[in-house]
């Protein structure tokens, strides 16, 4: 075969240990499991091509992992040398094989501000005030600035997280229901 060598990678006897033991746990996400997979592949064949045939994964995959495990080879060295506790090693090597923080801007809202969203949305509009029968999203992005949860949202956001919250098979409506009138 022609072409440039394989780029070896090293795995430690210790290392190795580690990586086989993180299948077994019952923790352990299936990402991180395949990423085990490649890795203790590419210590025994160093072959990018090889080790993506034989994993059924794709060959910038395997590469992807490879780099990683490379560019952490002595950040790993340098925690045995300093005789790390296995945990430690073993929380090393998971960070390893984490992904990497994806760009992007943060979530606007916090989880506890959706929350309060739907707490409101349940609230008959009377309990706050409101001279309506029923919210409706513009009257629900008011309330919730009114009430400080956020400090602004529009009501286009309000009826997207109303329904990105509720199962596709509810039994009952999210938004408080119109009441018959008395008479």
């Amino acid at each position: 075969m022609n072409g440039p060598r394989p780029t070896p990678i090293t795995v430690s006897v210790r290392q190795r240990a580690m990586l086989q033991s993180i299948p077994r746990r019952h923790t352990a996400s299936q990402r991180l499991i395949r990423r085990v997979r490649i890795v203790l592949a590419l210590a025994d064949n160093p072959a990018v091509e090889a080790v993506a045939a034989q994993l059924h994964f794709n060959r910038l995959t395997v590469r992807l992992w490879r780099d990683r495990w490379l560019q952490a080879a002595t950040v790993l060295h340098q925690a045995e040398q300093d005789e790390a506790s296995d945990s430690r090693l073993l929380d090393r090597i998971e960070q390893i094989l984490t992904d990497a923080p994806r760009p992007g801007t943060p979530a606007t809202f916090t989880p506890e501000q959706l929350v309060q969203l739907v707490a409101v949305a349940c609230e008959p509009p009377e309990q706050s005030g409101r001279p309506i029968d029923h919210w409706t999203e513009r009257e629900l992005a008011d309330e919730l600035t009114r009430r400080g949860i956020v400090p602004a949202i529009s009501p286009r956001s309000v009826g997207r997280f109303l329904k990105g919250s509720r199962s596709p098979t509810a039994s009952q409506p999210l938004l408080a229901q119109r009441q018959p009138r008395r008479p």
